[in-house]
């Protein structure tokens, strides 16, 4: 009796420990809010936009970036009216032109857009004012040339010379690491955050966001039901388990596809490790259709589901709202926060 009440000790104290402190393991995510109704569509005519469309937000502009576009890879709309105001970044290998458009950074402070030209390995700095002025004829200048060993992929823009993001490094002819890091812009120096998980190994791929404010940055891993949450210094604060965490997790389904910051919650684009086969064309395809509400811990709060499979979505702090771009017969909406968040 003495030999079993001290082998139940031991396994309360190790749930303990397991549950507490860094670890942290989320078996039911069932707070579910349906938003399905109070998506607002967005109409946008012109111009003509494909649905590999990418959001980000500089002063009062909503910009869209459309990689799939003939003509023009950026185009800028008001983002309180949704009228379009200039597109710029024409497709081509000139000067003025942007071959293979990747991330765009946004320096809100000096009102530039760092655009990556991953067919010229060249970062591309882009003044606002001159592309509103002269957006066809406006020439970049070159911020930085991109290292084909190690380059960034997506990052946030600190402060000159200071970005946090994720760094990729190619690994033989098909594949890649991606690593969080904090990375110069003036010098191109990467230095890497300390923790990485030590189960993910194989076919790691992973989006993040970072909090200033908050001190801390958090990977959203693609093909793993994990959330790691750390410190600006890279030391572990928390990893948050799903329900459906476990090694080796086949790399055909999907969890975290982006996260971000609204004010003191973490918003998490999040598919839940199920997928659908597309009749269309029968490509599989991860169909993420609903966020995650964490606070600043890492702890659930609810899941809000849009029933709109989402391919890209942005937080406009002044109205307090995400923009979205979907691939439906909605191509662009936001949802309103007020209400839902807190």
């Amino acid at each position: 009796m003495k030999i079993l009440l001290s082998m139940l000790f031991v396994a309360a104290c190790c749930s303990c420990t397991q549950n507490g402190g860094t670890e942290k393991y989320q078996n039911k995510r069932n707070n579910v809010v349906n938003v399905h109704e109070k998506i607002t569509e967005i109409r946008i005519e012109e111009p003509l936009i494909s649905f590999h469309a990418f959001l980000y937000m500089i002063d009062k502009y909503l910009i869209i970036r459309d990689y799939m576009s003939l003509k023009e890879r950026i185009h800028l709309f008001n983002k309180n009216t949704f009228e379009h105001v200039v597109s710029t970044a024409p497709r081509g290998q000139g000067p003025r032109e942007i071959t293979n458009i990747g991330h765009i950074g946004i320096n809100e402070a000096c009102r530039k857009l760092y655009v990556s030209d991953h067919g010229k390995n060249k970062i591309f700095s882009y003044e606002l004012d001159s592309i509103l002025v002269n957006p066809l004829l406006y020439m970049p200048d070159v911020k930085m040339n991109m290292n084909e060993g190690q380059f960034p992929n997506t990052y946030e823009y600190i402060s000159d010379p200071l970005c946090i993001g994720m760094i990729i490094e190619p690994i033989g002819v098909s594949d890649f690491k991606p690593s969080i890091a904090r990375w110069n812009m003036q010098t191109g120096e990467i230095v890497k955050m300390k923790y990485e998980h030590p189960k993910i190994k194989k076919k790691k791929r992973i989006c993040f966001a970072v909090s200033m404010n908050r001190g801390i940055y958090v990977e959203g891993y693609n093909h793993n039901d994990l959330m790691t949450i750390c410190s600006l210094d890279g030391n572990l604060k928390y990893n948050i388990y799903g329900p459906k965490f476990e090694i080796g997790n086949s790399n055909r389904m999907a969890y975290y596809k982006k996260a971000i910051f609204c004010g003191d919650k973490l918003l998490a684009l999040y598919t839940g490790g199920e997928a659908w086969i597309d009749k269309g064309n029968g490509m599989e395809v991860n169909r993420s259709t609903k966020f995650l509400v964490f606070d600043m811990n890492g702890d659930y709060i609810q899941t809000l589901e849009t029933g709109y499979p989402i391919i890209d979505f942005c937080y406009d702090s002044e109205n307090n709202r995400i923009l979205m771009s979907m691939n439906d017969e909605i191509q662009f909406a936001y949802l309103e926060l007020d209400g839902l968040l807190e």
